[in-house]
């Protein structure tokens, strides 16, 4: 496990205290909670985007029913 030093205005930090405090929880799990989430969904908006530009690329679909018979079930 390592440790990890951010710098915060003391306004940040109010902030971060008050919020803490409002969900029962720390300062650094709610810090870490917010950097995980945005980085999970910074990875989720580029996998859509790259999903997308290969539809792009061929725009075909298929209905569920050619997916069942596809996948034998």
């Amino acid at each position: 496990m390592c440790t990890f030093s951010i710098r915060l205005t003391d306004a940040e930090k109010k902030i971060i205290e008050e919020y803490a405090k409002l969900n029962n929880k720390s300062m650094g799990d709610v810090v870490k909670t917010a950097f995980f989430e945005k980085i999970e969904d910074e990875f989720d908006i580029k996998l859509a985007d790259d999903a997308y530009l290969e539809y792009k690329k061929n725009p075909k679909t298929y209905s569920l029913d050619d997916l069942k018979k596809e996948l034998d079930i």
